[in-house]
């Protein structure tokens, strides 16, 4: 090394930084790329992670040293190769990306060690039958913690404190986290039918080529599939590798994981945004030593420390809810696919209503299809039948026809249980005052407010405003003249109790229960401690209702007309997935549609069971527009709070946006919600082919903008959300 040079760490940061800084590296400390550092910027210190060393830089340089190394792994090479691939993709600061990787700070932080207590040998003086409880469970050897001891000897923790004060229990430091039992990869595995044998034979010999190979696992809803990419995640971790299981809502799912849990004997390390402070760090810090082989997780899961990914599962691959809308606007299944792709290992997509783009992914070759066509135990599919709305009108203040109503009233006689299905959350989305024709608006969205009459209050959807229902209209002052506007699940559960006085309901939204509580409702209802359900879409992410045999959609028209070039597609797998919850079980199932459009192609496709015909219709429509997954879009969302300086800002954007034949600036134009949060929004939507890099074009318009004050430009590669 040349002695007038200085050895040199370029450090990334969890800023909103296009590339990472650079730090001198001091005499006493060694250091290689993806090691955790900390260091200094202004006044703060961060933990960055080293993103290249070199030696170019003169002595004299003012540069500032790196602080110190933290003893853990270091970031794979191909994490930080996903990290720059994401950020180019996205267009977005690689240190905005490397914040996601970075977002369990307690993890750096020295491990605490845990207190634990065992029988010393020295009898209590004041023995007692709880005492001598207490002293037989940690006579047996093992160490155990204070809630868990007494737990095992039926006391309170009282007791084994007092024991502890008085020298009958020691004092044991434990581990401060906890390690994952490896798994057990020939427990709890079920026999397979002939196709699903089949099918798993073609997902192990994926696993096994240890290739960025996708397969798009395609099996009606009830064919087993989880059963079946089990074996493919017993494939991979028999070779070492560790294994991530995406599911779209994983707070939701407490069943889900004891079926992990049952079939390799082991508990696997969850990721979501539920988790308490401590158990983050234990899962982050285990998945970058290897000891979590087993992570099943929500989309932030792809952002773990991975020492050896071996194999990403997505399931229900279709679902919306892996699109990231805030901060960086990531698409998880996307993302796992190209992570499959920099780490050379397989990914599998796992759904019964796939999404246009993995079919045609499938269909140009990119990625294998495994499919299974029959339910697992029993071939047939629910029967879906259609109420046309308007030839079964509903009486004044209803919103279930008299077929829905017979047939529910039929299915719980005969001992059954059924599902009502309507995806909007509350009482009712709209109020308007009778007297005045005021309607009751959020303050800072240019939405309605929705009531929740469970609570109370009306709440906006968008910002989370909440307020007291009022008694008196806020704008002409009469009492009681305030009215609810079409249903939400609180009112549709109004009325089935009333139809239905003897049911045993259970309503599941997210707006009414969440974490345990949720999960224990949703157990009971799989236990049959309900008999009637009233759901959001919550209802439609994969449970498995063995007594349900009957579904009723209340009102399927709700996204056919929307502007989201997905609407249709949305409401085809939704639709497919709730109806699929029926004849799990012994019995086969049904379903009732409510709907004012029956000749809709998609009504009619849902009734003869035609997902080939309708998606087929869906992809020559897309085809013809250049929409995706035929073309490529990216959405330029500008806000501000002042409005006449947002319009200002928008327009001289617009000035330079370059022209070209292959790419169609199309706007600006007021967002559809076109204030959210008091902040006004537009919009601009680039529509560009396949082929054409329209993040380059991206880059080369917006490089000379800067947003100043109150303005923020935020880009949306392939976006999701039109609103």
């Amino acid at each position: 090394m040349n002695p007038d040079s200085t050895r040199l760490a370029d450090v990334l940061l969890p800023l909103a930084l296009e590339g990472p800084y650079s730090y001198r590296i001091p005499e006493n400390l060694t250091l290689a790329p993806g090691d955790y550092v900390s260091v200094p910027l202004g006044s703060r210190t961060y933990i960055g992670v080293v993103w290249a060393l070199h030696s170019n830089a003169p002595a004299s340089a003012k540069l500032r040293d790196v602080i110190t190394r933290y003893d853990m792994p270091a970031m794979s090479e191909t994490h930080r190769k996903f990290v720059e691939w994401l950020a180019d993709y996205y267009v977005e600061p690689k240190g905005n990306v490397l914040r996601m990787v970075l977002r369990s700070p307690g993890a750096f932080e020295e491990p605490r060690q845990q207190v634990a207590y065992r029988a010393s040998g020295h009898p209590s003086r004041r023995m007692t039958p709880q005492r001598q409880r207490v002293l037989d469970v940690a006579s047996e050897g093992f160490a155990m913690r204070s809630a868990e001891l007494a737990g095992a000897a039926g006391v309170g923790t009282s007791v084994v404190k007092a024991l502890a004060k008085e020298g009958a229990l020691e004092i044991v430091g434990l581990p401060s986290l906890k390690p994952f039992q490896a798994p057990d990869l020939n427990a709890g595995g079920l026999e397979l039918s002939r196709q699903q044998g089949a099918a798993a034979q073609e997902l192990r010999a994926a696993v096994a080529s240890r290739s960025a190979k996708v397969t798009l696992f395609d099996g009606v809803t009830g064919s087993g599939k989880t059963e079946v990419y089990f074996e493919a995640m017993a494939t991979a971790l028999a070779t070492g590798c560790q294994v991530l299981l995406l599911l779209p809502e994983i707070a939701l799912t407490a069943g889900f994981i004891s079926r992990v849990e049952t079939r390799f004997a082991a508990e696997p390390a969850q990721w979501h945004s539920d988790m308490r402070p401590r158990e983050r760090e234990r899962v982050w810090r285990s998945v970058a030593d290897g000891n979590a082989q087993i992570v099943v997780g929500a989309r932030s899961a792809l952002f773990l420390p991975w020492k050896k990914l071996g194999l990403i599962v997505v399931d229900e691959e279709h679902e919306s809810a892996y699109k990231q809308d805030e901060g960086v606007p990531y698409h998880a299944r996307d993302m796992a696919v190209l992570y499959g792709a920099i780490g050379k290992f397989p990914v599998i997509l796992s759904s019964a209503t796939p999404s246009l783009e993995s079919l045609v992914n499938a269909d140009r070759g990119r990625y294998a299809h495994v499919k299974l066509l029959d339910r697992h135990g029993r071939p047939e599919l629910p029967e879906i039948g259609l109420i046309d709305m308007r030839a079964a009108p509903l009486e004044t203040g209803a919103w279930l026809s008299a077929p829905l109503v017979d047939t529910i009233t039929a299915t719980l006689a005969a001992g059954d249980q059924a599902l009502l299905f309507l995806n909007r959350r509350g009482y009712a989305p709209l109020t308007l005052c009778r007297a005045c024709g005021h309607r009751m608006d959020c303050p800072n969205c240019a939405a309605s407010l929705v009531e929740h009459r469970f609570r109370r209050n009306l709440m906006c959807h968008h910002c989370g405003h909440m307020e007291p229902t009022p008694k008196a209209c806020p704008k002409c002052g009469v009492e009681d003249k305030l009215v609810p506007c079409g249903p939400g699940i609180e009112r549709l559960a109004e009325e089935a109790a009333r139809r239905f006085p003897d049911a045993r309901i259970a309503i599941l939204s997210s707006d009414l229960a969440r974490g345990i509580f949720l999960r224990d409702i949703i157990r009971d209802v799989a236990k049959g401690d309900y008999n009637l359900v009233i759901g959001t879409q919550l209802v439609a992410k994969g449970h498995h209702f063995p007594f349900l045999t009957f579904v009723g959609v209340v009102d399927a028209d709700l996204a056919l007309e929307s502007s989201d070039p997905r609407g249709g597609e949305r409401t085809w797998a939704l639709m497919a997935q709730v109806a699929g919850r029926s004849g799990r079980g012994e019995k086969p199932g049904r379903a009732l549609v409510q709907t004012h459009m029956p000749e809709h192609p998609l009504m009619q496709a849902l009734k003869h069971g035609d997902r080939e015909g309708y998606l087929a219709q869906e992809k020559l429509i897309r085809e013809n527009v250049g929409l995706p997954p035929y073309g490529r879009l990216a959405a330029v969302i500008i806000s501000g709070s002042d409005p006449a300086e947002t319009e200002r800002f928008v327009r001289q954007i617009a000035s330079v946006a370059p022209t070209g034949e292959a790419v169609a600036v199309l706007g600006p134009a007021q967002a559809p919600i076109h204030i959210v949060r008091g902040r006004h929004r537009w919009r601009f939507l680039v529509k560009a082919p396949r082929e054409v890099n329209i993040q380059a074009f991206i880059r080369q318009w917006l490089k000379d903008v800067k947003p100043r004050g109150s303005l923020q430009l935020h880009i949306d590669v392939d976006p999701y959300n039109f609103l």
